[in-house]
């Protein structure tokens, strides 16, 4: 009798799979083990790896209910030109703490975030040295922590969102999304960059510092790579003190590409006329939240 009833309940969670498109798991090695890089809940430290021959620093930051059996989203924070991580964790220099996205969280899954810190406070990325890097923190980190390997993300503000371009399109495979703000596909290049990747950019109409016509390169690359259907999306006026979102129609459903043009200049926390608040942490968490 036990042996129907869970047999039962295994055809059940088949159909409920099947019904629901609900995509298992993939834990990492970290999973079932007892944290040793950071305690739950404490602030976060510096952490260091050598890659490359050089010392590179990250911080991380769990849940404080962290569980270790539990499989987490991993989400990369990335800084600008000139900024640290220790700006990105702490909200300073422009920034919301970890981009604002822990503040937004309203599901279970939850997530884990990694700050690291770029070579001479940047993502150059030459011979895809800092893709090497982030893949080695990632390594690190799912080692020690419990990670769904199909929920990996990364933004980031200009360099940030540069570096986050390079690692979509070199890393096409292991990043399930990505959050591009007003950055630019040739600072730190593009190796590969024909995988599809659940794609979020952001630009200001009237960016000074990497105009738009760069974000909608990087956007256009993975609106064909998701296999949407190709458009000009509205974008609003200079002055008009509003986004404009649009979502890509004829997309793959795993590989979603969305769109906002803010009018305003070069900013990580863009705000429409009469907002108290920017969309922006809230516009990329939703986006990031999707995938479960």
């Amino acid at each position: 009798m036990h042996q129907l009833i869970r047999q039962l309940a295994f055809l059940a969670f088949l159909l409920l799979g099947i019904v629901g498109k609900v995509s298992a798991a993939t834990p990492s090695t970290g999973c079932g083990k007892a944290p040793t890089l950071i305690t739950p809940g404490a602030a976060s430290t510096p952490l260091t790896l050598s890659h490359n021959n050089k010392q590179r620093q990250y911080f991380v930051k769990m849940p404080a209910d962290y569980d270790q059996d539990h499989p987490y989203r991993l989400i990369f924070t990335l800084h600008a030109l000139g900024g640290t991580a220790q700006q990105v964790i702490g909200g300073t220099g422009g920034y919301l703490p970890w981009y604002g996205m822990p503040d937004q969280v309203n599901d279970t899954v939850n997530a884990i975030y990694v700050a690291p810190n770029g070579l001479n406070n940047g993502w150059a990325n030459q011979a895809g040295e800092d893709v090497g890097f982030l893949q080695a923190v990632m390594a690190a980190v799912e080692g020690d922590l419990c990670v769904d390997q199909n929920l990996r993300f990364s933004t980031g503000f200009s360099y940030g969102a540069a570096m986050s371009y390079a690692l979509a399109c070199s890393l096409g495979t292991q990043i399930r999304a990505v959050a591009a703000l007003s950055g630019n596909p040739m600072i730190s290049g593009c190796s590969g960059g024909t995988q599809p990747v659940a794609y979020y950019g952001e630009h200001g109409v009237s960016d000074q510092v990497l105009p738009i016509a760069g974000g909608r390169e990087m956007r256009d690359r993975f609106v064909q790579n998701n296999g949407c259907t190709p458009q000009t999306p509205q974008e609003p006026a200079a002055g008009s003190g509003t986004h404009i979102k649009t979502t890509y129609a004829g997309c793959d459903p795993k590989y979603p590409v969305v769109w906002v043009a803010f009018d305003g200049d070069h900013t990580p926390q863009p705000v429409d006329k009469g907002a108290q608040a920017t969309f922006a942490a809230a516009e990329s968490w939703n986006f990031f939240s999707q995938f479960t």
